[in-house]
Order: C-alpha cells, then structure tokens, then sequence
C-alpha cells in the first residue's frame, strides 16, 4: 500500500459520512426501514407452503436465445432414409397383393422397386452412420426397448426377403435345364414365400421411423407420437400405390388404387391432426419449409387419390396420379423431418412449454391459498 494513502477504514468512515450529510438520492425521502422484529414481506400470488417469495419469480429463459436442447445432426439424408423405408414397405405389400390376385405385372413392379427402395434406404442409414461396420455393430445386441435397435433388425429381415423376392422375378429369364434350369424351377416358389414374409414385415418397417422420431426429446417430433405412425403408415400405402399406377397396366392396378385411397385417408387424417391439435408444437409444422412441404403434400395427396379413381380407363391419367402420390409422400416425410429441426432448434417449443406447465402445478396452490378455501368454507 502506497504511504500517502488513507487506511480503508478511515476512507470507509468519509464515505459514510458523506452519505449521511447528502441524504438518499430518490424522491420522496429515504424509504421506511421496518421494525427488526417484523417478518418478512409477502407477496400476491407466493407459492402455498414454505417461505414467502421476497423476489419475483423465476423465468425460464435461454442463454442469448440459443437452443435448450441440442438440434438433431441428421442432414437430408435421414429424411430420405424415411421415404425410402416407406416406399418399400408399400411396394412389398402393393407385390403381395398383385401376387394373391394374380397380377403379374403388379407383383413385378412392387418386387423390383422394393428391392431398391431397401438398397436405398440401407445407404442412407450408413451412410448417416459413417461407417458400415457401424450398422453390424448394432447387430450384437437386441433391445426391445430401442426403436433403433429393432428398427435394425427390421430392416435386416426384410431386404433378404425382398432380396429373394425380387430376384424370382428373373426365373423366366434363366434356361430350362442344367443347374440354372434347377435354378429356375426353385425361384418361384422361393420368391412367393419371401414375398409374404417381406409383405409381413412391411407395416413394422414403414412405421418404426415415426417412433424412432418420437423417442427423442425433439419437441414436435415427442408430442406428436400418437400422430406419426399413422402419417408414415399412409404415406408408405400412398407411395405404394403411386409406383403400381406409374408401372402397371390400368386392368392391373386395382390394388393400387384402393390401397391410394387408404393410404391418403391414414396421411391426411395425421397431417391434419399433427397441425391442429399440438397448439404450439404445431406451429414448425405450419410455417416456413416444413409448412410449405406438408401443405404441397396434402394437395398431392388428394390430387393422386382424384386421379386414381378418375382414371381407371387412362394410361396417362394413372401414371400422372401415380407421380403425384410419390411426390406427396417426399414432401411429406421431409416436412415432418424438418418440423422437428426447426422446434429443436428454437428455444421457444422447450421454454414455453415448461413455463406452463410450471404455472398449471402452481395454480392449485395459489387456490388453496385463497380466503373461504378452507375445509370449512371460512
């Protein structure tokens, strides 16, 4: 300490001293010190029970608006991941169903395009993944309670199936005799076993996405759990029937038509109730890309299943509605896919929620703290 200067005490005394000839600095006198035995003052509202609240309440706020929960790392891959488990899942039973009612063509078309919709979405899992030894790692085990864990095996029993089923289709094309003869005779029934056993698994392949989305703390993509199977099981139906009316014959494409109007039926319902019924949760569905998408796949939807039933006579017709179904459930699986980012992404789907909910658990309280709220009516 320097010597010329004063001890802390005696420039602590000046400034009190000071303070006292100055007087409080505030308009109307200093203010009312209470008596030291009186208790604390009370505030409206104070949470029943405990100490009173002396200071305002807590808000739930954000750190300079970052996002509370961390975004999802999946890129666009993961959403084509999503439409290309569904499209397989709808071509395999679109197949089944050419194959139990004796549509060659139908069944061809379901089979091919089931085989490389499975091929697909394999590639965007892994490549998602970033290794491929990744995906067998998640093999070793199997875990009921993990969607992604049975989402794995899912997927591992049902690209064989659809592999077989597929690869039956070339069975006319080998020679009648010698081992590929054999080859020829054994393929179609072994196509016809793996082609039900594919149309099996199908419903679980095109909707363990949804519950793997709804697993996650992503706010719109949780609270919209009882709504995401039944839009993904739709959309797969849906994208389904459009590739039976682009590929097959208009005497043929019964099936497809009948499984485009369940298919929009499921998806519109879920769509509609996704974007109504999650009050603030709906909003990322509503706005921006993810509204933009899943308002152009409503519109395809209903344009395709128009289409469908319009165009029973019309090569051209089916075709155009078949296109338009596939388009619609592209827009669909992205929108639902970037909903979720977007609530993940801005603070305000996780801290207003909270703020309610915390207000909900005090609002029985405050009651019960009301005059004439008493056992007894006092």
């Amino acid at each position: 300490m320097s010597p010329d200067r004063a001890p802390v005490g005696a420039l602590f005394r000046r400034f009190r001293e000071r303070l006292a000839a100055e007087g409080p600095q505030r308009p109307g006198g200093p203010a009312p010190h209470p008596p030291r035995d009186a208790g604390p003052a009370r505030r409206r509202g104070r949470r029943g029970g405990g100490e009173p609240v002396n200071v305002p309440p807590a808000e739930f706020t954000s750190y300079y608006g970052r996002p509370v929960l961390k975004p999802p790392v999946w890129k666009w891959d993961i959403a084509a991941y999503l439409f290309t488990g569904g499209l397989a899942a709808g071509s395999s039973l679109l197949a089944a169903g050419g194959q139990l009612t004796g549509r060659p063509a139908l069944r061809r078309a379901g089979r091919v395009t089931s085989l490389a919709a499975v091929t697909a979405s394999a590639y965007f899992l892994v490549n998602d993944l970033g290794r491929p030894s990744r995906f067998h790692h998640m093999l070793r085990v199997a875990k009921l309670t993990s969607p992604m864990s049975v989402g794995t095996w899912i997927l591992t029993a049902f690209g064989p199936a659809a592999g077989v089923a597929a690869v039956a289709e070339a069975a006319p094309w080998l020679p009648e005799r010698g081992l590929l003869g054999l080859g020829r005779r054994l393929l179609p029934p072994a196509g016809h076993a793996a082609g039900l056993v594919a149309a099996v698994t199908a419903p679980a392949l095109a909707t363990y996405t949804a519950v793997l989305l709804a697993d996650t703390a992503v706010p719109s993509w949780h609270e919209a759990y009882p709504e995401l199977p039944a839009i993904f099981a739709g959309s797969a139906l849906a994208s389904g029937a459009g590739l039976g009316l682009l590929a097959a014959p208009t005497g043929q494409a019964g099936p497809a038509r009948r499984l485009a109007v369940a298919g929009a039926a499921l998806e519109l319902w879920g769509a509609h109730r996704v974007e109504h019924r999650l009050g603030l949760y709906s909003e990322p569905y509503a706005t921006g890309t993810a509204g933009r998408l899943l308002r152009a796949g409503r519109a395809l939807t209903a344009a395709g299943v128009v289409g469908a039933l319009v165009g029973r006579r019309s090569r051209v017709l089916s075709a155009v509605a078949g296109g338009a179904l596939l388009a619609a459930s592209v827009c669909t699986r992205f929108g639902i896919f970037r909903g979720g980012v977007v609530s993940a992404r801005d603070p305000k789907y996780t801290v207003v929620p909270q703020r309610e909910r915390v207000r909900r658990r005090e609002r029985p309280a405050e009651d019960a703290n009301e005059p004439g709220a008493g056992p007894i009516g006092e």
